[in-house]
């Protein structure tokens, strides 16, 4: 009995998404039951029908024989007794799964599930990386929409399925990460635990980071290269750069100032905050720069509270 086990019980009932016959279980599966805990609840099936207690290869009505017994009528074996034990069963909480998974990967708390339809489901993002978690890979692979429902700017996307029998290789293309949930994560000391990877990123390697990739910025938005400017690049503090992210990540829709601070991480109040410049500032270059960048990058309605980034309309992440 181990925690590998365990797991591997966990994930055959998170891609079935249905109750299992405790009967059915193998003594491994059974074994590893204790491991679980809340991991597992009790339920029951359809007391109509039960898997013949006999041969266990037909579903069969349930009848009561007058005597205060219940008996099943297989097609092969025929009149079987069906006892209590026969028609126990035991489903996934997945709930604590869900909740487990996001501790594994370090989502803040204040990140909530977002159910999607169909067995998928957005975790959160871990580093700026939105997660999903997805009964069936082909679902996700089949329904593109999803993925541009959760992209970030500056920050791949992780989908978390069970392995198909037919999938080999990625079955995605750069900026989307497939992680098969039963070889990058294991069961451990009563939770989930995550285990790495040595590949390397499937990121481009940008030898000036400087350089334009998100529109004017460059791919951590702590650079901006301006279209009327002088062509000098404009460095921006930790701070700013979480702004521009946040703005352009709405893809040039006004949005509140609340919406903008709060997926960007930071306590200020409007995005501006980060732009003013202090007295001990003025006519140095660098904030009057930065000052000038959100100036001409960001489209403030002063009267109804909203923000935008035009530039940042059409943007794929």
């Amino acid at each position: 009995m181990t925690g590998h086990d365990a797991w591997a019980l966990v994930c055959r009932l998170f891609a079935g998404g249905t109750s299992v016959l405790r009967a059915t279980l193998s003594p491994r599966e059974a074994a590893a039951l204790s491991l679980l805990g809340k991991a597992i609840k009790p339920t029951t099936l359809d007391p109509q029908f039960a898997l013949c207690p006999h041969c266990q290869q037909h579903r069969a009505q349930v009848w009561g024989d007058g005597h205060g017994e219940r008996v099943c009528r297989c097609p092969d074996c025929g009149p079987v007794t069906v006892e209590a034990d026969d028609v126990a069963a035991l489903t996934l909480d997945e709930d604590w799964l869900r909740q487990k998974m996001r501790l594994a990967l370090g989502i803040e708390s204040r990140d909530g599930i977002d159910d999607l339809g169909d067995g998928v489901w957005r975790l959160g993002d871990a580093r700026r990386s939105p997660v999903l978690l997805a009964r069936d890979l082909t679902r996700v692979w089949q329904e593109p929409a999803l993925l541009d429902r959760v992209r970030v700017a500056g920050g791949d996307i992780r989908v978390i399925s069970p392995r198909p029998r037919t999938t080999r290789g990625s079955p995605f293309g750069i900026g989307v990460e497939w992680l098969a949930l039963e070889e990058r994560f294991t069961f451990y000391g009563g939770g989930i635990s995550f285990i790495g990877s040595a590949s390397p990123s499937t990121k481009p390697v940008v030898d000036d980071p400087a350089t334009p990739v998100n529109g004017p910025f460059s791919a951590d938005f702590k650079w901006a290269t301006l279209p009327n400017g002088n062509g000098t690049p404009i460095r921006f503090t930790d701070g700013q750069a979480k702004v521009f992210a946040a703005l352009w990540s709405f893809k040039g829709g006004a949005t509140t100032a609340d919406r903008i601070m709060q997926r960007a991480g930071l306590d200020s109040a409007k995005p501006s905050d980060l732009f003013k410049i202090k007295q001990k500032d003025k006519g140095k270059p660098e904030p009057e720069a930065q000052h000038a960048a959100y100036g001409a990058l960001v489209v403030t309605q002063q009267r109804s509270g909203l923000y935008s980034m035009p530039c940042a309309a059409g943007a794929l992440a």
